[in-house]
């Protein structure tokens, strides 16, 4: 029975995604309509082509052993297509992992979509290459094998698919976090025509190391901040965790405890007690002496011993 092989995938201008396939055993016609291993969806084979250069010669069949190219296929780099009557997953090639990233970004505005597009025709092409929006920095970056790679993937889009990009050095996510206890009071007060606005909270902030997460705790005792302007509280301190004072990156490690607070029958609302916390935070970080942290990583070397004095030097 036959089976083949997708062995590489091409984005062609003219006829689109052109799978490259090595057929492993039997004959495999225009048309037929094969099993694909990886999947289980039925993929149908249309025209056949020899790749001789630029040149595709059209075929009817391909005998095992044989390398052909056809087009419209839904599979990837390494599925396997094969008969019903005996399907087959042969193993995949391996590739290596990229290792160089960069952050990437359009030229110019609003090609973000086009961008986007072209580099995911060039993955289907390029088992080596990935690219993903770092959660952290919200960049899109974009890895490959190494500076020439990325530099030749940049020249293809340029002239395969007419968008050029901006490759820069990726942002490092850094941290910020407290050093010390402190207590602060959190006091707006605003009159003006009709209705005023007042919440007052006094908040203990200290450094925690149970979770990067803020954590929250409510101390308050007979009824000082009423029940329903707690969650106001909490909301205006994760609003403000989210870019520190140092240098506007995320606080993490944090514990706040509301211990105490007043308020205003009429004036007092959700959004002054949002607007308490985020002064009492800012106070915080004045007194509570904030720092840098950076992202750790761990580096493994083999290396020969008598090597290893020179090594140490250099690191």
């Amino acid at each position: 029975p036959v089976c083949a092989q997708v062995y590489q995938t091409l984005s062609d201008p003219f006829v689109g995604k052109l799978s490259m396939l090595r057929v492993v055993s039997g004959t495999l016609k225009a048309g037929a309509e094969l099993v694909n291993a990886a999947t289980g969806s039925v993929e149908k084979i249309g025209k056949l082509f020899f790749l001789c250069g630029k040149k595709q010669q059209e075929t009817d069949c391909a005998e095992a052993g044989d390398l052909v190219a056809t087009t419209k296929l839904s599979a990837s780099t390494g599925d396997t297509l094969c008969a019903n009557s005996r399907v087959v997953n042969l193993p995949r090639a391996s590739f290596p992992k990229s290792c160089y990233s960069m952050a990437v970004r359009p030229a110019a505005r609003g090609d973000e979509a086009k961008v986007a597009g072209a580099i995911q025709k060039l993955l289907e092409e390029d088992q080596t290459l990935s690219y993903e929006q770092n959660p952290l920095t919200k960049e899109m970056i974009l890895s490959g094998l190494g500076e020439q790679h990325l530099a030749a993937v940049v020249s293809q889009l340029k002239n395969d698919f007419g968008v050029e990009v901006v490759l820069s050095v990726p942002k490092i996510a850094y941290r910020e976090t407290i050093r010390k206890k402190v207590k602060v009071q959190g006091r707006h007060k605003k009159q003006s025509g009709g209705h005023g606005q007042f919440g007052d909270v006094y908040i203990r902030f200290e450094p925690q190391s149970e979770s990067e997460e803020m954590i929250f705790a409510d101390e308050t005792v007979g009824g000082c901040v009423p029940k329903n302007f707690i969650p106001s509280v909490e909301k205006g301190l994760r609003n403000c965790v989210g870019k520190g004072v140092l240098a506007g990156y995320p606080v993490v490690f944090l514990k706040s405890t509301l211990y105490f607070g007043s308020y205003h029958p009429v004036d007092s609302s959700e959004m002054a007690f949002k607007t308490a916390a985020s002064m009492a935070f800012k106070d915080c970080m004045k007194e509570a002496q904030p720092y840098l942290l950076e992202p750790v990583d761990s580096l493994k070397i083999l290396l020969p011993d008598d090597k290893q004095g020179d090594v140490m030097s250099v690191l």
